[in-house]
């Protein structure tokens, strides 16, 4: 019953094991070899319904001796001294019946490899009008993923799950960005459409707009079955914080030297936009007396603090000596002096508050002074804060200290979506891509980045802003972050990990094969396929780390001009990539 469409005949639906209209096992023709993730279809005439086509997903595959009784029997199997035969069988799991008559192949019913419209079909690609390319299947084959569970119009967000370094989320997220971009899935809205990556691993995405030396034959070629040209991104801004103790704020980085700002936040702009909950931004325990004191003090210094240049004036009392703070620590000193006043304290609104309460408060706040202080300025009179305006951004934090690494991002996401918020639209889309989500929104405690994640969880997808987070371990994150992606994705998976409920979307086999995935290797989970799909995605065209960076066509092309990476591969970062 095969048409023209169908391709190879692999075997015949068995009928030693049960037949059901979500899966089957096909018994397979001898020398014919079956591996998994591959498409098999069959075929049967239902009496007053025509021709169904019930296709699927081999997720596993078996072989045995028919006719050995014992374990010992292979030695003789071997030998010739006792019959039997090999026999191979791959089980089918459907994922698509066409038209929807739930029944079941027959026994004995031919099983073929999915041509190319059967493929489509099955994988429903067919009805995906705007693709996605993600990677290439086992088949060599282009997989892809449905953009309208990407943009927001029936479903958003991205969560990659994998063991850091060998799992390559980064690199999945950098490239998934890549094909968004260029696939042409969003038309005309590409142009517009910001990407927004928080990097804390090393200066290693601060060359997404160069070349990737490394890029060989086979990578190209990759990239143009998925219909990509193997290029880096045309449009990166870099922004990071000032080096330490440099009084003109220059950009803490050492391998790239343009299209490169430093970022922070004036004193003036800390108390006007009630900047303090971010400095409490690890998760803890929200019974905790000392964080009802944040909110109080935040509003004081909102109301009270006048601008002086970039820098504040503020008083303890109405009646108090004005004092100017220039630094971030001559303002915890401030508020650690006023709430320590009796008389100050009740101005302050915490007289009610018991002095364990007030101390622990200052503890935590004057043990932010170090991490803050670069980033928390009354000294530079330019303004440094962070833009989307090119295609990417990329802020650089991997200098920085972690807890002004969960100031930064919780600052700038509430900032993004609150200008987001204001226009009222949900185009131009914003992608933020967060590795280490776990982190920044753990399953137990509160803080205020959890609380803007759960934000962008819930009502990104009406606003445009589309989160694509990475994390090792999708257990230790918050289950409804995680439940609103649309799209799952896990790369190499600790085995102890792989068991958690978080990776029920993975059968069986599926998590089994995740815990000796090779880098490159991901299983992509998205609502229309019932399956997960394994695809390899192509190394990056794009550089990952200084050493792999080409110099842009400018420095290339004029006369005379140095390389300005030449010596950058020296030393440990010349090491071949794991990916």
């Amino acid at each position: 019953m095969a048409d023209e469409a169908s391709g190879q005949v692999v075997g015949r639906v068995l009928g030693t094991q049960s037949a059901t209209p979500l899966s089957f096992w096909v018994g397979l023709e001898p020398g014919t070899v079956v591996q998994l993730d591959e498409v098999i279809a069959a075929r049967r005439d239902v009496p007053g319904r025509g021709e169904v086509l019930i296709a699927g997903v081999v997720t596993n595959v078996e072989a045995r001796h028919e006719g050995a009784a014992y374990d010992s029997d292979v030695f003789l199997i071997a030998e010739g001294v006792l019959p039997a035969a090999v026999v191979e069988a791959a089980e089918v799991t459907v994922t698509r019946v066409e038209p929807e008559v739930y029944v079941p192949p027959l026994p004995g019913s031919t099983a073929v490899r999915a041509g190319e419209r059967e493929r489509e079909r099955a994988l429903y690609f067919d009805v995906m009008e705007r693709r996605v390319p993600v990677g290439l299947g086992r088949d060599g084959e282009p997989i892809h993923v449905n953009m309208d569970f990407l943009d927001g119009t029936r479903g958003a967000h991205v969560s990659i799950s994998g063991i850091s370094g060998v799992a390559t989320k980064t690199s999945f997220a950098t490239f998934l960005l890549y094909s968004i971009f260029n696939s042409g899935a969003l038309g005309a809205e590409a142009h517009n459409t910001k990407a927004l990556i928080f990097s804390v691993k090393g200066e290693d995405l601060l060359f997404l707009d160069h070349a990737n030396k490394r890029l060989d034959a086979g990578a190209r070629e990759a990239y143009r079955r998925l219909g990509l040209e193997p290029k880096p991104f045309g449009s990166v801004h870099v922004y990071a914080p000032p080096r330490p103790g440099d009084p003109n704020g220059t950009p803490h980085v050492s391998a790239r030297t343009q299209d490169v700002s430093p970022f922070y936040w004036t004193l003036a702009e800390f108390c006007r936009n009630e900047l303090l909950s971010f400095v409490f931004a690890d998760a803890e325990d929200e019974r905790a007396q000392y964080t009802m004191l944040i909110g109080q003090v935040a509003a004081r210094l909102a109301r009270t603090a006048e601008p002086v240049g970039d820098a504040v004036r503020l008083r303890a009392t109405d009646d108090a000596e004005p004092v100017i703070c220039r630094t971030y620590d001559d303002l915890v000193r401030f508020v650690e002096e006023t709430l320590t006043d009796e008389d100050a304290r009740r101005a302050w609104g915490a007289q009610l508050m018991g002095l364990g309460t007030v101390n622990a408060f200052l503890r935590r706040l004057r043990s932010s002074v170090r991490a803050l202080s670069p980033i928390v300025r009354g000294d530079l009179s330019a303004k440094a804060t962070i833009a989307t305006e090119s295609q990417v951004t990329v802020v650089d934090l991997h200098n920085l200290p972690e807890r002004a690494q969960r100031f930064v991002v919780g600052v700038v996401l509430r900032g993004e979506f609150a200008l987001k918020e204001s226009t009222g639209s949900a185009r131009p889309l914003l992608f933020v891509v967060l590795d280490e989500l776990n982190k920044y929104a753990p399953r137990e405690g509160g803080s205020p980045i959890k609380e803007i994640l759960l934000d962008v969880a819930e009502r990104g997808r009406s606003l445009g802003v589309i989160l694509i987070g990475a994390q090792q371990t999708a257990s230790e994150v918050e289950r409804r972050i995680v439940a609103n992606c649309a799209v799952r994705v896990a790369g190499r998976l600790d085995a102890a990990e792989a068991s958690r409920g978080e990776y029920g979307w993975l059968p069986p086999a599926a998590r089994a094969r995740a815990t000796i995935a090779k880098p490159g290797t991901m299983f992509v989970g998205q609502p229309e396929i019932p399956v997960p799909l394994a695809v390899e995605f192509p190394f990056p065209a794009w550089a990952t780390r200084p050493a792999e960076a080409a110099p842009p066509p400018a420095a290339r092309s004029g006369p005379g001009r140095a390389d300005p990476f030449e010596g950058l591969g020296a030393g440990a970062d010349e090491e071949v990539p794991p990916f």
